[in-house]
């Protein structure tokens, strides 16, 4: 009888735990499409154009974008492919993802389009905050949750950015910058169909978060994807103008998005440390604030 009835026991528990390594699965399945999908909403990198730039400015780009594809062809072994791709994203920006995010910042007022970039991210801050711990850096821990503790309970769950307001500023971590600490190589450049700018190191990161996110084991899958396509149409309609500009003045688009893709993940990798190589008609294109556009946001 005492057998039996662990055999019971026994099969309605790994019949629990493959229910929910199935239902794990399915949601890190739907995080990726969804990833793929929203993420175009934010395909090229990140920068800050000049307002005013000079006549020799075009010749500057033509040598250092010619240069940027020397240094970097090695890493580039399927560039062929990646022109490609990084075309057909750049057609699906222009058909969809752009008239989207014009629409929302039409429509939706500043103060509540703040309001949901704040929830979004506070939302993330157990994700930001595992990146923190795994880096070694008990500084930004620290600040990483004291700022999901004020948002939350004084933000009305982070609708607010109360914790901004008192000196703790917000910074974004993710597990491709962690791989990276760990002196994990980037692996060759890619471009992914939609996503846009990438590497294999960063690659494996969106899964890393993933499975960091909390809400990846307790919400419903409706609510992820709620999340995803807001953020990624947020992010998009924040960057318009400024994205518009940076490839009209560009001579070599695919090579200059390259270029600051690779020497942004350096600088966020290395928090800043390393002093980014400023192309001409950028006065920086490594802007704290994560509202700049990015393609592993």
């Amino acid at each position: 009888m005492t057998v039996e009835t662990n055999d019971r026991r026994n099969v309605v528990g790994l019949g629990i735990l493959s229910e929910i390594n199935s239902r794990l699965i399915k949601r890190l399945v739907a995080f990726a499409a969804v990833a793929i999908f929203v993420t175009g909403c934010a395909s090229k990198p990140n920068s800050t154009l000049q307002e005013e730039a000079n006549a020799s400015t075009d010749d500057q780009w033509a040598q250092t974008e010619s240069a940027a594809a020397v240094d970097e062809g090695d890493n580039d072994p399927i560039e062929t492919v990646n022109r490609f791709i990084f075309a057909f994203n750049d057609a699906a920006d222009t058909l969809i993802f752009r008239p989207v995010a014009e629409g929302y910042r039409f429509i939706v007022p500043s103060p509540i389009r703040d309001s949901v970039r704040n929830f979004i991210r506070n939302s993330y801050s157990p994700v930001i905050l595992a990146n923190d711990l795994l880096q070694g850096d008990i500084e930004k821990a620290e600040n990483t949750f004291a700022r999901f503790l004020v948002n939350t309970i004084a933000g009305a769950g982070g609708l607010a950015d109360v914790a901004g307001q008192t000196g703790l500023e917000y910074h974004a971590e993710d597990f491709g910058q962690t791989l990276g600490t760990w002196g994990v190589p980037e692996g060759p450049y890619l471009v992914l169909p939609i996503l846009g700018p990438s590497n294999v190191r960063d690659g494996v990161g969106l899964i890393g978060d993933a499975l960091l996110d909390p809400l990846t084991y307790v919400a419903k899958t409706e609510v992820l994807i709620a999340r995803k396509v807001t953020d990624g149409i947020d992010k998009r309609s924040r960057n318009i103008e400024t994205l518009d500009e940076l490839e009209r003045d560009s001579v070599d688009f695919y090579a200059r998005v390259r270029s600051l893709y690779h020497q942004k993940r350096v600088n966020e990798i290395n928090d800043g440390d390393v002093e980014p190589t400023l192309a001409p008609g950028l006065t920086d294109i490594f802007p704290e604030d994560d509202d700049q556009v990015s393609l592993v946001e």
